[in-house]
């Protein structure tokens, strides 16, 4: 577990906190983030809940109903992955190498609760005053609203 960077989401912005994951899978290392669903994505609560809500029940084809389905992913820890991916060069090998050194968790597991956790600075959220939501919280409401059928 040496050459592995343990990096603590919680109580950091998800854009910021991406682009410096992708700089450091560009450069070689190996990245684990733990505590995805605390990361934050800055904005009105509102309005990102219905954003992602739209990305969720929209149809993506027309032509064919059938190939419709989840393209968005449904768990905090896959959509994080996702934005870093969208922070790669993802139509290269070295894109795509980069995306296999990083792994993403909810929570803690076992083999990282000894492990020393980083925090990065510069994608720390400092002003409480800015309206905010965590990935956990979006994908609670998300959830909800989905089982109680569609927007309301």
């Amino acid at each position: 577990m040496d050459n592995i960077i343990v990096i603590d989401g919680s109580n950091h912005i998800a854009g910021r906190l991406a682009s410096v994951i992708a700089k450091k899978l560009l450069e070689g290392k190996n990245i684990v983030v733990v505590n995805a669903d605390k990361i934050i994505i800055t904005g009105k609560p509102e309005s990102i809940t219905a954003t992602y809500l739209k990305r969720w029940l929209e149809w993506k084809t027309y032509y064919n109903p059938e190939k419709r389905g989840p393209k968005y992913h449904r768990t905090p820890d896959r959509l994080f992955k996702r934005m870093v991916r969208g922070m790669l060069p993802h139509d290269k090998p070295k894109g795509r190498e980069a995306l296999k050194r990083l792994k993403v968790y909810v929570g803690v597991p076992e083999e990282f609760k000894e492990a020393k956790m980083v925090k990065v600075e510069e994608a720390l959220f400092k002003n409480p005053l800015v309206p905010s939501i965590t990935l956990g919280e979006l994908y609670a409401r998300l959830s909800n609203k989905v089982l109680m059928g569609g927007a309301e």
